[in-house]
């Protein structure tokens, strides 16, 4: 349970430094809003598929942002 609320701050953040709605960025990953909405309020995390989306799309970022996503997983290292 400790995943989904790091999870929904990573989303959120990036949504945030793209300058993006939720529906954009759903649209951006080719997911629909009720996605991005569920995984920004912790109430999902996203499938395989997904996080690999996420992923391509913060390596397309500025290195400072790219972090984020090195963040995110060296925070969930110790629980795999």
């Amino acid at each position: 349970m400790t995943e989904r609320p790091k999870f929904s701050n990573l989303i959120r953040e990036l949504r945030k430094r793209l300058g993006l709605s939720q529906e954009q960025l759903a649209r951006q990953l080719g997911v629909s809003f009720q996605t991005v909405n569920r995984w920004e309020n912790g109430r999902a995390i996203p499938s395989p598929m997904g996080m690999k989306l996420i992923e391509q799309l913060l390596m397309k970022m500025p290195t400072q942002d790219q972090e984020l996503w090195e963040q995110y997983l060296s925070e969930q290292e110790p629980n795999r």
